[in-house]
């Protein structure tokens, strides 16, 4: 047997050997590197990124982080690092290069798109990581289109020199819609009334136009948002979303939305404070602006208008940078809210500066002259709103964007104005169709912002069926950098009058304008016109009343225009009010010798969210000669077409009874009343439907016989209309039907007219 001693010491010699083994290999150092599998990259290249250098000592520490270097250079589909007796061995597999990248199975998203969606390109290092990155990209540009049934699959073709062709093949699959949306947890109003407040809809056949009913996480979330608004203007103040769940058919072709909600009591408004931080001033002057009253139920809605407006009228007291802060106290035993306006502390402000940006072509100073605030002034929130309004309304910017910034001291605020220019010169030509002139054509040659003076500039000539016109036109905006507008024209006219009244008109001349403002809102105008009118080529058969006028006219007139504009836009208004007084004098040299006058006005009101708006217009107007002079057939009024839809052009008026001819008439009066609505489609198609009344008469003529039939009574028609502002122009289409008219007039069912500039 062996002795215990000998076994003591052979067990102390192994441990002693084995620790002796371990600090030899703890102290092996680096004598060689080898790369090996390296094709393209350098070995140089890999030893820069293993960060390990001849010499160093060899620990599993050092091995591991070397390993993670080369590994995150994503150079490399594997990586294997060895040792013998120092002796580092690098085995390595390079990541192929992408030689191409394609699409296949993809027609509803083309290939550039999905191009630039995703981020390899030829050339690049292709890695399964950046591939199933780009595959997730894919997958979310579809799934923004609603197509949630798309499948992905990447296919890597090996070919020679370690390199791949990429194809991604695309399964698109259908648009997945909204096949039902349903709501829990709501007592007091229906599902049905609830799914007309969100944005989200289900999907319908009529739906083609609209996106609504495909189905969209940010849309789902701010359909949350719509129910709380809701529910706040009808006074729920505790209402919430718990849950908004959407779920996906078995088959991925259709989405069910589930709301969960928790409605709450509904609170009556209690009391009603206004609590201001303001030093010397009397806050009992903005009741006057608090729309919600006791009793009423609470509304958020109507709480933020108050507060909107307390803010605007505050702001007019040069308070720039206060704030309005609406404090709710609720009582849950007799459901009412006790509202306090809290107004926080601000000091009154004067414009510091005004800051312009954007403007490359416009000047400053056409910028900075439609300010109704300059440097030094008290701040007005109100005056800064309409000027902005004012730079809108010149038609130079795509987008006006004005900031109140705080200035150098407390008291002092700096106006930031951000426009984008648009192109404001047209060199065009242009077709298109109307029931009044037929088929035609124009070409146009217009600057509206000359040299970026703001000066207007126009060439236009017109041809049409029954229609010739040419014109010269200028306006300098602010002649002698005073708010005085002034410009000349030029133009020559020949009309073709003989499906209304049997003869042909030529009517050339030109004429000074100037104008200038009497007020904010009204502004005044003054023409000085001279024209030579000549009735031409009357027919052999055409009323004796209109043959007795064949030959030349010249007519030298002065004439003002007093207009008064509070529109909120003067290309699309949706409220306000723009009204004129028209009057013109003939008979300083010339021929003709006649006083007319006309006064009209037209108001529009915002009905619901400024996308149903009602207009209301009105006009009457007289004409009369003087020194026995008779009024002209070219110088009388007429009605009918554009200004009282359901009748022919000059449909409506004194007639020949024996050759139906219209003759015009010395008075009349018109009125419409509109109202423009939103026909389901998406707005930025700029389609609008209509609805309307036209009324009105025209009545006298110089002349008097048993030929001449003439009736001052009121005509009226009703009509529906829808508009399109395409691309190619303006597109109108109106249908009316007269219900008061007489015999002889001359009825018009269907009205079109179409434009387009290319």
């Amino acid at each position: 047997m062996i002795s215990k001693g000998i076994l003591r010491l052979a067990l102390c010699l192994v441990i002693l050997c084995g620790a002796m083994g371990g600090t030899a290999a703890a102290q092996d150092k680096i004598r060689e590197i080898r790369v090996n599998g390296v094709e393209r990259v350098e070995p140089a290249t890999v030893l820069t990124y293993l960060d390990m250098r001849l010499g160093d000592p060899l620990t599993q520490e050092s091995l591991n982080t070397g390993l993670k270097n080369l590994f995150a250079t994503g150079l490399f589909a594997d990586v294997a690092l060895r040792q013998d007796r120092g002796v580092l061995f690098v085995d390595v597999v390079e990541n192929p290069i992408i030689n191409r990248i394609a699409f296949e199975g993809n027609e509803e998203i083309d290939d550039a798109e999905l191009g630039a969606e995703i981020s390899l390109r030829p050339r690049q290092v292709f890695t399964r990581g950046k591939v199933q990155n780009d595959v997730s990209r894919i997958y979310d540009l579809y799934r923004r289109t609603g197509r949630f049934a798309a499948s992905v699959d990447p296919k890597a073709i090996k070919l020679d020199q370690n390199r791949v062709d990429l194809v991604f093949e695309i399964a698109e699959g259908e648009i997945t819609t909204i096949k039902g949306i349903r709501f829990v947890g709501n007592e007091s109003y229906s599902d049905a009334a609830l799914a007309a407040e969100i944005s989200s809809k289900r999907e319908r056949w009529y739906k083609f136009w609209s996106t609504d009913d495909r189905y969209d996480p940010d849309r789902v979330a701010y359909d949350e948002e719509l129910l709380r608004q809701f529910y706040l203007k009808e006074g729920y103040a505790d209402f919430q979303v718990v849950t908004s769940i959407a779920e996906l058919s078995q088959d991925q072709e259709d989405f069910y939305l589930t709301f969960t909600v928790e409605e709450g009591p509904r609170y009556k408004i209690g009391n009603i404070s206004i609590d201001s931080s303001l030093r010397g001033l009397d806050a009992n002057f903005l009741r006057q602006h608090v729309t919600v009253l006791p009793g009423m139920w609470y509304n958020a809605t109507e709480v933020q208008y108050s507060i909107d407006a307390m803010e605007d009228a505050l702001g007019d007291q040069q308070y720039a940078f206060v704030e309005i802060r609406p404090d709710i106290e609720r009582h849950r035993e007799d459901a009412t809210i006790d509202l306090t306006f809290m107004i926080g502390e601000s000091p009154r402000v004067f414009v510091e500066r005004i800051d312009i940006h954007g403007n490359v072509r416009t000047i400053d100073k056409v910028i900075r002259r439609e300010f109704l605030l300059s440097e030094g002034d008290p701040f007005s929130k109100s005056k800064l709103a309409r000027s902005e309004q004012k730079l809108r309304n010149l038609n130079y910017f795509e987008d006006v964007v004005i900031r109140t910034l705080p200035g150098s001291a407390p008291d002092k605020t700096v106006i930031d104005v951000q426009v984008t220019e648009m192109s404001t010169g047209e060199l065009s030509v242009g077709a298109g169709f109307s029931t009044a002139d037929g088929p035609l054509a124009d070409l146009r040659i217009r600057e509206r912002n000359l040299l970026g003076k703001g000066q207007d500039l126009l060439f236009a000539t017109t041809l049409a069926g029954e229609r010739t016109q040419f014109d010269v036109s200028f306006t300098e905006p602010y002649f002698l950098d005073r708010d005085l507008s002034a410009g000349f024209d030029v133009f020559h006219i020949q009309r073709d009058y003989q499906d209304e009244s049997s003869y042909d008109q030529k009517l050339t001349g030109g004429a000074l304008r100037v104008g200038f403002p009497l007020s904010e809102h009204w502004r005044q105008t003054w023409r000085y016109k001279y024209s030579r009118n000549e009735i031409t080529d009357v027919d052999a058969t055409a009323s004796r009343f209109i043959r007795d006028q064949e030959g030349e006219r010249d007519t030298s007139s002065i004439a003002q225009r007093t207009t008064y504009d509070t529109r909120d836009s003067i290309m699309f208004p949706t409220e306000g009010a723009y009204a004129w007084f028209d009057t013109e004098l003939a008979g300083l040299g010339g021929d003709a010798q006649f006083v007319s006058g006309a006064v009209g006005g037209s108001y529009y009101i915002p009905v619901y969210k400024k996308s149903v708006i009602f207009n209301v217009l009105g006009e009457v107007g007289a004409i009369e000669g003087y020194n026995d002079e008779n009024i002209k057939i070219n110088e009388r009024y007429y009605l009918g077409g554009n200004n009282l839809r359901g009748f022919e052009q000059s449909g409506v008026g004194p007639r020949d009874a024996a050759t139906d001819d219209s003759l015009g008439g010395n008075y009349f009066y018109r009125g419409s009343v509109e109202l423009t609505f939103p026909v389901g489609l998406p707005e930025e198609m700029g389609v609008a439907g209509h609805a309307f009344t036209d009324f009105g008469s025209l009545w006298e003529i110089d002349e008097t016989g048993a030929g001449i039939l003439d009736e001052n009574s009121l005509r009226a028609t009703a009509g529906i209309g829808l508009s399109w502002r395409s691309p190619m122009g303006p597109v109108r289409v109106d249908f009316a039907q007269p219900y008061l008219d007489e015999d002889f007039d001359k009825d018009e069912l269907f009205r079109f007219s179409f434009g387009t500039r290319f």
